[in-house]
């Protein structure tokens, strides 16, 4: 694909361009180029690349700033024609732009007063707080084999008792798909298998096996117990981010809450009032 192709299709999102000032400024974010006296820094390719479609992610960066350099121009140089057109004068323009300063504004204190703020401890100690909010719970590793009948489990049954390999008894005999694993299940909690089948294995004791086969909706199992224990935890950096999110989601909650506290709010339309209030009162 050739850079004018790539410049055809880019996904640039509104972005406001902040002029940059003074002279050390101007060393530190230079111009790079400039359409009709209007002049585009480098920190602006910094923003467009930042909005380039997915597939630039691919191009090496020269490529992608100069794609993104590209749809700068594209950009300003249909903005200057936009505007000696008095497109810019129009009802629906200005609405727009309020809308997008507006929306600028609440991404700029999101960032001040909610992701800036959150740090690595705050992230530690919310984990602690939730992993001591929810006990740990009793798993256990099984295996089973899965037989059409009564009759063909209690032989099962029978060649266990009389000193038969239960994991090569489940890879010769079992029709379930764990089979050739040796009906090996791994660990599970309550509430994982169906209940016929959960109810015994649970009632067995670690190294044994059931003498009694078990029936249920897939046929009739024979089950061993090879370990019981309690789950760990998730490990901290396998859930920050999830618990970054969690915070983040949190003081956003809270962010918003103060601020419609402190705002004259008035729907005018009836169904929207209802359906507004209702929302509203569900984030409390």
């Amino acid at each position: 694909m050739r850079l004018p192709q790539l410049a055809a299709t880019l996904f640039l999102t509104s972005v406001a361009f902040l002029p940059v000032h003074g002279h050390a400024a101007d060393e530190a974010d230079p111009v790079v180029a400039t359409v009709a006296g209007v002049e585009i820094r480098a920190s602006e390719l910094t923003l467009a690349e930042g909005d380039l479609d997915p597939q630039f992610a691919r191009l090496p960066d020269e490529q992608r700033r100069v794609a993104a350099l590209a749809a700068v121009i594209d950009i300003k140089t249909l903005a200057r024609k936009a505007e000696a057109e008095a497109l810019d004068e129009t009802e629906e323009f200005k609405r727009l732009m309020a809308f997008q300063r507006d929306r600028a504004l609440h991404n700029a204190i999101f960032k001040a007063n909610v992701v800036d703020p959150v740090s690595d401890d705050d992230i530690k100690a919310r984990y602690e707080q939730e992993i001591a909010a929810v006990p740990p719970e009793e798993e256990i590793s099984a295996r089973h084999i899965l037989l059409e009948t009564e009759e063909a489990a209690n032989a099962v049954i029978a060649e266990l008792d009389a000193g038969k390999d239960f994991a090569e008894l489940a890879k010769e005999k079992s029709t379930g798909p764990s089979a050739a694993q040796g009906g090996d299940l791994g660990f599970f909690t309550k509430g994982r298998m169906v209940p016929e089948f959960e109810a015994a294995a649970f009632a067995i004791t670690p190294g044994e096996y059931g003498k009694e086969p078990v029936k249920t909706q897939f046929g009739w199992h024979v089950i061993k117990v090879e370990e019981r224990r309690e789950t760990a935890p998730p490990a901290f950096e396998e859930v920050a981010d999830q618990v970054r999110q969690l915070v983040m989601r949190e003081r956003y909650a809270e962010l918003i809450r103060t601020a419609r506290s402190e705002t004259e709010i008035d729907v005018l339309d009836p169904d929207l009032k209802s359906a507004y209030d209702a929302i509203s009162q569900d984030q409390q």
